[in-house]
């Protein structure tokens, strides 16, 4: 069993970096600048871009609006590389508290439906 810290590494930031990346190319930067600002090579860009990574998690449209508004922050320099931690975790939480979380470990962390370990988590404090 996979706690679910483990669901957030694999299949959250994932998602988050992948509809981030693909605001900020809709935005018209290139690939190179959006790896530079990032932090992530180039390739990875490019994959969250094609969905071959960050895809098997369907954000919500709320966080999707969270991610397109802190996509803009960052283009036009209202946010800067530095951001992007606090920003994340902060986008990391809104999706938790949607209890996506839950369910996603359930699918993804084979755990048994009587579990209930995410509901004891932050996002509900």
């Amino acid at each position: 069993m996979k706690p679910p810290c483990e669901m957030v590494v694999w299949y959250v930031i994932p998602a988050i970096r992948s509809e981030l990346a693909k605001q900020l190319l809709d935005l018209g930067m290139k690939q190179k600048d959006i790896s530079e600002l990032m932090d992530i090579t180039q390739p990875a860009v490019s994959q969250y871009i094609t969905d071959k990574r960050g895809s098997e998690l369907i954000l919500s449209d709320n966080i999707k609006v969270l991610v397109k508004e802190f996509a803009f922050d960052l283009y036009n320099k209202n946010a800067t590389k530095l951001d992007i931690i606090p920003r994340t975790c902060s986008i990391c939480k809104q999706i938790k508290a949607e209890d996506v979380m839950c369910q996603l470990h359930h699918e993804k962390g084979n755990m048994p439906l009587e579990c209930h370990a995410c509901l004891g988590s932050e996002a509900h404090h």
